[in-house]
C-alpha cells in the first residue's frame, strides 16, 4: 500500500449527516484524487472564458444581494449556501463539511459520539429515517426506519440542508428534545428523545440450537471486523463442532468505511476480489482483493438484507452472492453503488469536500447503483394488503429515487415495490422476526446449491488493495 492511500479514506455509506465518522485524519496528499489520476487538461481558451463569465455573474449577483436584499445578509453564509447549491445539484452524497462537521465526522468512525442513534437522509425536504440505530435513545422513543422529521422542538426543519437539520438534533448528553414524525398511514405525532453518548458497538451475536446469528449494523465504527471476529470466537467457543450454519444479518445496516467492508467480506472468503472502484476516466479502476484464509469455511450462511442494507453492507452481501459463498434472503437493498472520497480543505480548518469520486462493482462486474442487490430467496419482514401496496408505490424506496441520483450504466433497475414472493403468515405477531425465523428453517433444510457466478481472481502474493481508502455508504447520517 502506498504512503498515499494511507493518507485516504472512503465512504460507501448513505449521506452520513452530522456525525458520521471519518476514522484516521486525511493528510494534505489526499486532497485531489483519491485513485491516483490527474485533472483533466486545461480546458480550451473558450470554455475558460465562459467559466470566467459565469463566474462574474456569480459575483453581480452576491452584490446585488449584499446591497438590495431586505435584511442583513453575511458573506460566509451566502458562499457557503452557493458551495452546497452546487454540490446538492450533482448527486444526493456529494456535500460540504464545515470544520464542526467534518471532526464530527472523525470522532464517529471511533465508535463513540453524543447524539439520538439515527441514520437519515434528506427526501423532499425532510430528514428520512433510513435505521435507527440498535438499542438506541431513537428506538426507544419509537422512532423506525422510514419515518420522516419534520421538526425539533416545535420549529420545523423541513427544508434545510441535512447537516444543518441534523446539527439541530444535536446537543449535550442527558438533554431532551421533542422531535415531529411523520409516518405512513397515522397523524404526526412527538417523540421526546433523550440524547446520549451512542456507543457504536457494530457488532452483536447469539446461537440458536446448532446455528450462529452475527448481527453488523453498521461499518462507520473503524473496528468493525474487529468485532466480527471476537463474534465468530465466541459462536465457535459456544458451539465448537456443533455449528450447522450461520446468519450474517446486514438488515438496516446503511453503510460505512470501504476497508472494513472488504475486511469483513474477506473474512469469509480465501481470496480473489471483494470489490473494484471505477471512477470517470477509463483507466481509473482499482481492484481490491482477499487474503489467503476463510474462517467458518464448509458453514452454510445465509445473507439477510433489506431496503436498508445499503453501501458498504451491499458490498459484502454481493460479494459473497457472486461467489456462492452465502445464500442472500430478504427483500431488495437500498442501491447505494457510488463511492464518496472526503478531501480535507487546509488540512480540515475549513471543512473538507465529500465528493463522490467513483462506483463501486461486485466481482462479477455488477454495478449496483440503483438497483441493490437482489435476494436469492424473497421473504418479507411483514404482511401487506393491495391498499399499502399503492402507499408503497407512493413512497420513496430506494437510491434510484433521491434527486440527482446518478444513472446505472448497464440500465439495469431496482424491482419497483411489489408483494414479496412470501410473506408472513396471517396473524403473524409483528414483534417477531419472521426473516430470521425462515433463515433458520432454510439452513435446516439445506440450502439451495448456487453456482459461483464469477471465477476466483487470485492475487497472488498481493495484500489486499487500497483497504484505508474512501468511503463507502448509503444515503446516511448518524446522528
Amino acid at each position: 500500500m502506498t504512503d498515499s492511500q494511507k493518507t485516504q479514506r472512503w465512504w460507501i455509506a448513505p449521506v452520513l449527516a452530522g456525525t458520521l465518522g471519518l476514522g484516521a485524519a486525511l493528510g494534505a496528499t489526499a486532497v485531489a484524487w483519491s485513485a491516483g489520476g490527474r485533472p483533466d487538461a486545461a480546458a480550451p481558451a473558450a470554455k475558460g472564458e465562459d467559466t470566467l463569465r459565469q463566474l462574474e455573474i456569480f459575483a453581480d449577483v452576491m452584490a446585488r444581494v449584499r446591497t438590495d436584499y431586505v435584511v442583513p445578509t453575511k458573506d460566509d453564509k451566502l458562499v457557503a449556501a452557493a458551495i452546497d447549491g452546487m454540490l446538492q445539484s450533482l448527486d444526493p452524497h456529494s456535500s460540504f463539511l464545515d470544520a464542526e462537521a467534518f471532526n464530527n465526522m472523525q470522532v464517529s468512525t471511533k465508535g463513540e459520539y453524543g447524539g439520538i442513534g439515527i441514520e437519515v437522509t434528506s427526501e423532499d425536504g425532510a430528514v428520512k429515517v433510513i435505521s435507527p440505530m440498535d438499542d438506541s435513545p431513537a428506538v426507544r422513543a419509537g422512532i423506525k426506519a422510514g419515518d420522516k422529521l419534520i421538526a425539533v422542538d416545535g420549529v420545523s426543519i423541513l427544508g434545510l440542508p441535512l447537516d444543518e437539520a441534523v446539527k439541530k438534533m444535536r446537543g449535550p448528553v442527558g438533554t431532551s428534545i421533542d422531535i415531529t414524525v411523520a409516518r405512513e398511514s397515522q397523524e404526526p405525532f412527538v417523540a421526546k428523545v433523550m440524547r446520549e453518548t451512542i456507543v457504536l458497538k457494530p457488532v452483536t451475536s447469539k446461537i440458536q440450537g446448532d446455528y450462529g446469528y452475527i448481527r453488523i449494523s453498521t461499518f462507520v465504527n473503524e473496528r468493525t471486523s474487529e468485532g466480527l471476529n471476537k463474534a465468530i470466537d465466541d459462536v465457535q467457543r459456544q458451539l465448537g463442532g456443533r455449528l450447522k450454519g450461520i446468519v450474517l444479518d446486514l438488515r438496516n445496516n446503511g453503510g460505512g468505511l470501504l476497508d472494513q467492508a472488504i475486511e469483513v467480506t474477506d473474512i469469509f472468503m480465501d481470496r480473489g476480489e471483494v470489490v473494484s472502484t471505477r471512477g470517470r476516466r477509463a483507466d481509473d479502476i482499482q481492484r481490491y482483493y482477499g487474503t489467503p484464509g476463510e474462517r467458518l469455511a464448509g458453514v452454510p450462511m445465509v445473507v439477510l438484507i433489506n431496503e436498508g442494507t445499503a453501501s458498504a453492507s451491499e458490498i459484502v452481501a454481493g460479494a459473497l452472492q457472486d461467489r456462492g459463498r452465502a445464500t442472500i434472503v430478504g427483500m431488495a437493498s437500498f442501491g447505494k453503488g457510488s463511492v464518496q472520497t472526503v478531501i480535507p480543505l487546509r488540512n480540515g480548518r475549513d471543512g473538507a469536500l465529500r465528493l463522490t469520486t467513483s462506483k463501486y462493482y461486485t466481482p462479477a462486474g455488477r454495478s449496483i447503483q440503483g438497483a441493490g442487490i437482489e435476494p436469492d430467496i424473497e421473504i418479507g419482514a411483514v404482511r401487506i394488503t393491495e391498499e399499502q401496496l399503492k402507499e408503497r408505490k407512493a413512497l420513496f424506496q430506494g437510491e434510484e429515487d433521491l434527486p440527482h441520483a446518478l444513472d446505472n450504466e448497464s440500465g439495469v433497475k431496482r424491482k419497483p415495490p411489489h408483494m414479496p414472493a412470501e410473506m408472513p403468515p396471517v396473524g403473524w405477531k409483528e414483534t417477531e422476526d419472521y426473516q430470521l425465523k425462515r433463515a433458520y428453517e432454510l439452513l435446516a433444510a439445506g440450502l439451495p446449491k448456487r453456482a459461483p457466478t464469477v471465477t476466483t481472481r487470485r492475487a497472488e502474493n498481493k495484500p489486499a488493495e487500497g483497504t484505508r481508502s474512501p468511503v463507502s455508504g448509503a444515503p446516511v447520517t448518524p446522528n
